[in-house]
């Protein structure tokens, strides 16, 4: 299989599947639901969505490049942070489905040299299966979020970001306006700032650094995640929209849906196997994974979860 048929790249399928319950609790009046983030006001209108750029991945339906509209609408300024996902857990008892599994998938750059073997991913060594990695310990073992309360949360599936968007009256975006929010109001860049990786040499994104997988030279200044709120916002205010960790959309996730799909509000087809995530990680590299770009797509089951996996919310106006 190639990287976008498994995920293995960017990031593993969970092989089994073990489906959340129902909660009623989730469905609470809006009333005794708490603003869990900060959200950004943003026009919507029409913009130049996808990318025919030589550096597109053709397998994940980039392109072409097509003109699509999008209602107003309001975004997260950044990922959902451990913070606000503790107040979650704490508020509703919540367990996520890699707490129901047992078991998600951590780099294994960031386990500890003497870390007991553990199952890796074929193809892509770097993944393991860790017994007891969830958004608590997000590299299994004896690991904690002690320092990381501002970091985004990882470690969650899609089912798991849904509950917690139900549980404070938001959604997660669609495709179609995260990219949208992505851009920053700039068109036909590769990037939120621009079509430069480093402007002036600057680092404005947690992506990995070095010849991966072996050596990260932390020029950016982090190995694994980066809170919330590191580097500078895009134009619209918005922090961490490339690299850092993978995102979470609403949409099912389809290679040719969009060529002949809307272009008010497109929302992906009415069903799918696997869910749309963009935006890359800190583990993307140009080398294999080039997909720390606006337009980049990646695709995972719902139930899927690992190390480098994270969500923002939105709402309607």
């Amino acid at each position: 299989m190639t990287d976008q048929e498994h995920g293995a790249c960017c990031a593993p399928v969970q092989l089994a599947t073990v489906r959340s319950p129902s909660d009623p609790f989730l469905l609470a009046p809006a009333s005794v639901r708490p603003a869990a983030a900060e959200l950004v006001a943003l026009d919507g209108g029409w913009f130049r969505m996808g990318s025919d750029d030589a550096y597109a991945y053709e397998r994940d339906g980039e392109g072409p490049v097509r003109s699509v509209r999008v209602d107003p609408f309001r975004i997260a300024a950044g990922t959902v942070s451990n913070r606000q996902f503790a107040a979650f857990v704490e508020a509703t008892g919540y367990v996520t489905s890699a707490e129901r599994f047992g078991v998600s998938f951590v780099f294994g750059g960031l386990l500890p040299d003497d870390f007991p073997p553990t199952r890796a991913v074929v193809g892509a060594q770097w993944w393991r299966e860790v017994p007891g990695a969830c958004w608590r310990r997000p590299e299994g073992g004896r690991s904690t979020l002690d320092a990381r309360a501002d970091h985004p949360v990882v470690h969650v599936s899609w089912d798991d970001a849904m509950a917690y968007c139900r549980w404070s009256g938001l959604r997660l975006p669609t495709e179609a306006e995260w990219e949208y929010a992505a851009r920053g109001g700039l068109e036909g860049m590769r990037f939120p700032w621009g079509n430069t990786l480093r402007p002036g040499g600057k680092h404005l994104m947690n992506v990995w650094q070095g010849q991966f997988p072996g050596r990260n030279t932390l020029a950016d200044g982090y190995l694994g995640a980066a809170p919330v709120g590191a580097f500078a916002p895009n134009g619209f205010g918005l922090y961490n929209m490339t690299g850092n960790v993978w995102e979470w959309t609403a949409d099912w996730f389809s290679q040719t849906w969009h060529l002949n799909g809307t272009r008010h509000n497109p929302a992906g087809p009415s069903s799918g196997e696997r869910r749309a995530l963009r935006g890359g990680s800190y583990l993307c590299h140009a080398s294999y994974c080039y997909r720390y770009r606006v337009s980049a797509r990646m695709a995972n089951t719902p139930d899927t979860s690992t190390g480098n996996i994270g969500f923002r919310c939105a709402t309607d106006a």
